[in-house]
């Protein structure tokens, strides 16, 4: 077998100045690294503790002169943030069981129950992914504005947020990469012992599909989280908007350091989110990759 290339040879290694070099580069790439990714959440949360005047200084400083903590609770009061959140949440959790609901069943169709031209609809549906978020935005917005068959209007409503993200090319695919790799043995013994499709499903495959239906749940929560372009869209009743539309259509009208105090509360839950399951997230994503 050929010996993997890499930057540094491996004969270098055993010399002082390779290892001096690995280091360096090792360090060099990591540090860049984080302080590209920190370093924007540091300028937020530290902002957000400046004055107002100290935000609109030309001369920006990275350290605050004046600390000015209150502007969490004043963003948090003043502007009904928690209403937002609570909006937030509702449009989140609905996301979640649907895309649930319906990409588990899609998946396990293709997967196990294998019908036909079911590799025709899988690669429909992956096409999906290589067409931009912006060139779908008109037929779906046109979709909840008058539902097919159902001719329903679903603007300023959860389902227009809803029913176009359970549509979820990405999940499914994953979901059924894991799904093929469950021993068919496991469900022939079920369905000897009598149990149908969706029991098989049930008890079967959604106990042992633990992984990626963690990794499925946080994209699907994330996703809709930090979204801001289609709730803009199909929910302009400001009662009903999530926190990053509401923070958007609020700015002209906080404080500059309010403003970036309610950015850091609605960025807090993603980050708490990824900081606990980000072993998750490898995990179920590479689930499945190998054969055992």
């Amino acid at each position: 077998m050929s010996a993997s290339r890499t930057l540094i040879a491996p004969g270098e290694m055993n010399r002082r100045t390779g290892r001096l070099l690995y280091r360096f580069v090792l360090g060099s790439t990591v540090t860049g690294f984080t302080l590209a990714f920190v370093f924007p959440l540091y300028w937020m949360a530290s902002g957000a503790v400046k004055s107002s005047s100290e935000l609109a200084d030309p001369s920006p400083t990275a350290w605050p002169h004046s600390w000015h903590p209150e502007a969490y609770s004043q963003a948090w009061t003043n502007v009904g943030l928690s209403d937002y959140f609570l909006n937030t949440l509702l449009l989140a959790a609905g996301a979640w069981l649907t895309q649930l609901v319906v990409d588990v069943a899609a998946a396990y169709a293709l997967s196990k129950l294998r019908p036909a031209l079911g590799n025709v609809v899988l690669g429909m549906m992956l096409a999906t992914l290589m067409l931009p978020i912006s060139a779908l935005l008109v037929p779906t917005y046109l979709t909840v504005t008058d539902v097919p068959l159902l001719h329903l209007n679903l603007i300023n409503t959860p389902w227009a947020i809803w029913l176009p993200a359970c549509a979820n090319a990405f999940n499914v695919f994953i979901l059924k990469r894991f799904f093929d790799q469950i021993p068919a043995e496991l469900l022939e013994s079920a369905r000897m012992d009598g149990a149908g499709p969706l029991r098989v499903l049930w008890y079967v495959v959604l106990p042992l599909s633990r992984p990626v239906l963690a990794v499925v749940s946080i994209f699907a929560v994330v996703g809709v989280w930090k979204d801001f372009l289609w709730p803009l869209l199909v929910l302009p009743d400001p009662a009903r908007q999530p926190i990053t539309v509401a923070l958007n259509r609020l700015a002209e009208f906080m404080p500059a350091n309010q403003l970036l105090a309610g950015m850091v509360m609605a960025s807090v839950p993603l980050l708490v989110i990824f900081l606990i399951f980000q072993r998750h997230i490898i995990a179920g994503l590479t689930a499945g990759s190998l054969k055992g």
